[in-house]
C-alpha cells in the first residue's frame, strides 16, 4: 500500500463492521483487536473477548464467525483472546494471534473448516504481519521481542528487541503490534515506558 504524504483524514466516517453496541451476536463485537483486509475489501477482525474471528464483507450488516466463537478454551475448535489476524495467501488461510492460549494457530478460509492448527507454540504473542515472500513476524509481548518465521519453523529469527525488557534501542518493553514497510523495515508499537 502507497500512502501519500499529503493524504488527509476522511471526515465522513463510515461504520464497516460492528457498530450495534457490544455483544457476542453476528452484527456485534466486544474488544475488537487487530485486523486485516484482504484484496477483495474482506475483513477479518480479532474479537478479542468474544474469542472469535469475524469476517465481514464489503457492505455486509452483519459478519460471519470464521473461527473460534466456541466458547473460550484451548481445544482446535475454540480461541482465547485472539489479539490479531492475517491472511496467508498461499494456503488460503488465516493466521491468528490466540494470546490466551499462548500460541499461534493457522485456520483454513474454505468453507466448513472447524478447527485450526497450532503453528507456534509457548509463544505470548500479540501483533502479526506477514510479508510478499510468506514470512510470518510475530511480537512475543511476555519476551519483548519480534520474530521472524517461515510457516513449518517453530524457533523464528530474531528481527528485534530480544535483549529483555527495557528503553534501550535494542530493547523493548511490552511490544504489541508490527508492520512491515515495503522495503522490510520493521514498526514496532512498544506499548510500555520504564522510567
Amino acid at each position: 500500500m502507497n500512502i501519500p504524504a499529503n493524504v488527509k483524514w476522511n471526515l465522513n466516517r463510515i461504520t464497516v463492521a460492528g457498530g450495534n453496541r457490544q455483544g457476542n451476536k453476528v452484527n456485534q463485537l466486544s474488544g475488537p483487536s487487530g485486523l486485516y483486509v484482504d484484496d477483495n475489501e474482506t475483513i477479518y477482525l480479532a474479537d478479542f473477548n468474544n474469542n472469535r474471528i469475524m469476517e465481514w464483507k464489503r457492505g455486509a450488516k452483519r459478519g460471519t464467525v470464521v473461527a473460534g466463537g466456541n466458547g473460550k478454551g484451548n481445544g482446535a475448535h475454540q480461541l482465547n483472546r485472539p489479539y490479531d489476524v492475517v491472511v496467508e495467501k498461499n494456503s488460503n488461510s488465516l493466521i491468528i494471534s490466540d494470546n490466551g492460549n499462548l500460541r499461534v494457530v493457522r485456520w483454513s478460509r474454505r468453507n466448513g473448516t472447524t478447527h485450526g492448527e497450532t503453528l507456534i507454540s509457548n509463544i505470548s504473542c500479540a501483533g502479526l504481519a506477514m510479508d510478499e515472500h510468506g514470512f510470518l513476524y510475530v511480537v512475543d509481548e511476555g519476551k519483548h521481542e519480534v520474530r521472524r518465521y517461515r510457516i513449518g519453523d517453530t524457533e523464528g529469527t530474531l528481527v528485534a528487541g530480544g535483549n529483555g525488557q527495557g528503553n534501550r534501542l535494542d530493547q523493548l518493553c511490552q511490544p504489541w503490534y508490527v508492520f512491515l514497510d515495503r522495503d522490510h523495515s520493521v514498526y514496532v508499537s512498544d506499548w510500555e515506558i520504564i522510567v
